[in-house]
């Protein structure tokens, strides 16, 4: 006789159906697991067997034979545990056999028979609440699965004992409940920023259309102060970003105690980075920081210091929004359509003035830009130097407006582009920096004093076909902020400007 138990796998953060077929069969003892399991999965032997010793079971003196179905998708990861073990105790009588039937489980097993957590709660349960089932997973998972339907039937043990009791009636389980967010800390506020009144004015651009950003200039300007304030721009997370975002993590098994905020991330990761942390991989494929920035921030501070593998690894995911990890028998795309800020110094001495002022002449600054490619550069909407501060902006009073005051007016020209973007047909490009360009002739149409500057400049600082749209996208951005149906010349000029190196600006001019 064979017992059947649903569990999944996970590719992405989809989350595929599994069955977990346990035989017990006359033969010499064995106990084998079939069905490309890795290293994690074949070690669920002996959790298994010292689990159901301590819960006061043993396995009986037969071949056991687990097959993972289908064969020929590989399994990984310590979820399958938990399947694994009921089928056992399904099959030598200890629980119910039909009891499993229209639940799907996961979860790991300590060697004393607890349950702990294990990563993919929520994908988990939305795949099962789409297949009519269930779900069965620790209860330090319960209240992150709480969240995929408030209809889903959950179960929640602490051990093996606690769900073994539940499925032969003795024991009942409470549903457990979703889990609360944490208390939101207090944001990083704009005014507290002194001076650079371009560079805040440029960080507002960005924040109503999504384009990405690069800030240039001498340590101690701002430049990371001003990038670490731009989630308090940003308006919070709709329901279904919501939900990819959670389940991007959950994957990733970061959202601990099941506790979703509706706060865009902000991803900041060093620039030792490697490729595979920045875009996703490893032996046990996860997702990078580009994928956990979906629907946020991606923060680069120091961009000539990150190596020139991982930085060109990020040109594909910026145009696609989906970053995509190949091995030569699987496949995993994540979802990463994220908004990158950037911040380097001119050189690698500084290139301010005083003690950072640069002694080796241009030579140096040609040389420490020269490690960023000019593709990733073609895809940086706006590129700004900011200068440093003097002694005498530290001195001046705190800012009037504040986050709140930028945040509506952001919020305000989201709506407009959203509203664009429906009365056009287009689903999921909401934001000018993800218009197609079959749609730019709609959306972004210049005026005719703009469509002749934008020629003019666009020879003068010879423009590629990519940042010619994207010029045309921050000026649709600028127009929004402006309230205005037509992106004028005025638009135009402000989104070259911003566009062009000083250098190109002087050329332009």
């Amino acid at each position: 006789m064979v017992t059947w138990v649903s569990t999944v796998a996970f590719e992405g953060i989809e989350a595929r159906a599994v069955d977990v077929q346990v035989q017990v069969a006359p033969g010499l003892p064995a106990f084998a697991i079939v069905g490309l399991p890795d290293k994690a999965v074949s070690e669920a032997r002996e959790r298994v067997r010292a689990a159901l010793i301590a819960s006061g079971l043993a396995l009986p003196p037969r071949r056991i034979t687990v097959n993972l179905a289908p064969a020929d998708l590989p399994k990984e990861g310590s979820h399958f545990d938990l399947p694994i073990a009921l089928g056992l105790m399904a099959a030598i009588g200890a629980v119910p056999s039909d009891a499993l039937s229209g639940y799907t489980v996961l979860g790991e097993l300590a060697l004393d028979g607890t349950l702990t957590s294990v990563a993919g709660a929520l994908p988990a349960a939305v795949a099962a609440h789409a297949r009519g089932h269930g779900l069965i997973c620790p209860e330090a998972c319960g209240a992150e699965a709480a969240w995929a339907s408030a209809e889903l039937d959950i179960v929640a043990p602490r051990s093996l004992i606690q769900i073994a009791n539940h499925l032969k009636g003795v024991q009942v389980l409470a549903r457990p409940r979703p889990g609360l967010p944490d208390a939101a800390p207090a944001s990083l506020d704009l005014k507290d920023v002194r001076g650079q009144e371009t560079a805040k004015r440029a960080l507002e651009i960005a924040a109503a259309g999504g384009h990405n950003l690069l800030f240039c200039g001498p340590p101690g300007a701002g430049k990371s102060m001003l990038a670490s304030r731009l989630p308090s721009l940003l308006p919070p997370l709709a329901p279904a970003e919501l939900l990819e975002v959670a389940m991007i993590r959950s994957v990733a098994g970061e959202l601990a105690g099941g506790r979703l905020t509706n706060r865009r991330p902000f991803r900041a990761p060093h620039h030792s980075a490697s490729m595979a942390a920045l875009v996703g991989g490893g032996a046990r494929p996860r997702p990078g920081e580009i994928a956990l920035a979906h629907h946020g921030v991606l923060f680069l501070d120091e961009l000539p210091e990150f190596s020139a593998q991982a930085l060109d690894a990020l040109r594909q995911p910026l145009e696609s929004g989906e970053a995509v990890i190949a091995r030569a028998n699987h496949r995993i795309a994540y979802p990463a359509r994220f908004q990158l800020v950037a911040a380097m110094n001119p050189c690698r001495c500084g290139g301010g003035e005083g003690g950072h002022a640069c002694r080796r002449g241009p030579r140096c600054a040609a040389d420490y830009q020269a490690r960023i490619s000019g593709p990733l550069l073609d895809r940086m909407d706006l590129r700004l130097d900011v200068p440093a501060v003097s002694a005498a902006d530290l001195m001046l009073p705190p800012a009037s407006e504040d986050s709140a005051a930028v945040a509506a007016r952001v919020l305000s020209a989201r709506r407009l582009q959203a509203a664009r973007a429906e009365a056009i047909g287009l689903q999921g490009a909401g934001l000018n920096a993800h218009l197609p360009v079959s749609a730019l002739e709609e959306a972004a149409r210049p005026d005719a004093a703009g469509r002749r500057l934008l020629g003019d400049a666009a020879d003068a600082l010879r423009l590629s076909a990519r940042g010619y749209h994207r010029v045309l996208k921050v000026a649709r951005t600028i127009a929004d902020l402006d309230g205005a149906q037509t992106v004028g010349r005025i638009h135009l000029a402000e989104a070259l400007a911003y566009r062009a190196a000083p250098a190109e600006q002087a050329q332009a001019a």
